[in-house]
């Protein structure tokens, strides 16, 4: 179990750092998060042809996996389209919104009773992301563009804690990339008649920017969460990811400098999201306190 939450938290940091990376890529989010699905797939692709664990699947699989796949792909067009339209700090302070989603799509999704302490504690971080809704009407674009992307990422590990009983991490990862990229192949002619692009061809830094979130922010990001899901529920890794906005803010303050353009009023949402993220830190270390390992991580 503690290897799972060291894990998580490792990839939950990498997602954190996705926000200042997609400031840096000057493409259109839907052209930025295409690349990043092409070189991502070609990344692992030629990884696991190399270590000759490649593995062909049954077509029913594979459509399930594209599925999933594309739901991570429209996640992540919102998401940076949140960094695009608002502030990098803002887009990762509206994934928090995530925790809220999942405490009704998990229970509904595996046939479960709603715990209504999950959804008080969510009610928090929508609280905080409200507030900051509220008086910072010039973001109102970004933070719309966030809550779906927290929509989508609430969805992802209900999706994948089934998947990953059947196929390992990096086969479920290089699946699904393929499905984001095949999807938003189709999509992204439609999308940017809505939100046009200033050039379709990344520059050299853009390269550069593009290279890094394939490889270290999605391939080893994803291969960290994915194992953590092994032993976590998807209501505790969304919880997790709460404390992206952290990471996120603190990178964003020092490489953007946008403490000079937040108010008050987003530091007490912010303060909403954190407290929210240490009550259900609590409730699962406490729920989990004296427990045995194994059993610990069949409960969780």
């Amino acid at each position: 179990m503690r290897k799972a939450f060291i894990q998580l938290h490792i990839a939950v940091f990498l997602a954190g750092f996705t926000a200042i990376l997609g400031k840096l890529i000057g493409l259109n989010e839907g052209l930025l998060v295409w690349y990043r699905l092409l070189i991502t797939v070609l990344m692992l692709w030629l990884l696991l042809y190399f270590k000759k664990s490649l593995q062909v699947l049954a077509l029913k699989d594979i459509i399930e996996i594209f599925a999933v796949g594309s739901i991570v792909a429209v996640h992540w067009v919102t998401f940076y389209g949140s960094v695009k339209y608002g502030t990098a700090s803002i887009a990762v302070v509206c994934i928090s919104a995530a925790g809220f989603f999942t405490s009704f799509f998990e229970p509904l999704l595996f046939k479960r009773k709603i715990v209504l302490t999950d959804i008080l504690l969510s009610l928090v971080s929508i609280a905080g992301i409200f507030i900051i809704f509220d008086f910072h009407p010039q973001y109102k674009v970004g933070i719309i563009f966030g809550i779906i992307s927290a929509m989508g990422v609430s969805l992802f590990p209900i999706f994948n804690k089934k998947l990953l009983l059947r196929f390992s991490p990096a086969t479920l990862t290089l699946y699904e990339m393929g499905g984001g990229l095949l999807a938003l192949t189709f999509i992204i002619p439609f999308y940017l008649l809505f939100y046009p692009a200033y050039y379709y061809i990344p520059t050299a830094s853009d390269w550069g920017w593009l290279l890094i979130l394939a490889g270290i922010c999605t391939v080893l990001c994803f291969d960290l969460q994915l194992n953590a899901l092994k032993k976590i529920s998807p209501f505790t890794s969304n919880i997790a990811y709460n404390m992206e906005p952290v990471y996120g803010i603190i990178l964003a303050f020092i490489v953007f400098k946008e403490n000079k353009l937040l108010d008050i009023h987003f530091y007490l949402g912010l303060a909403l999201i954190l407290l929210s993220v240490v009550l259900q830190t609590a409730r699962v270390w406490l729920a989990n306190r004296g427990n045995n390992p194994s059993n610990s991580a069949i409960k969780s």
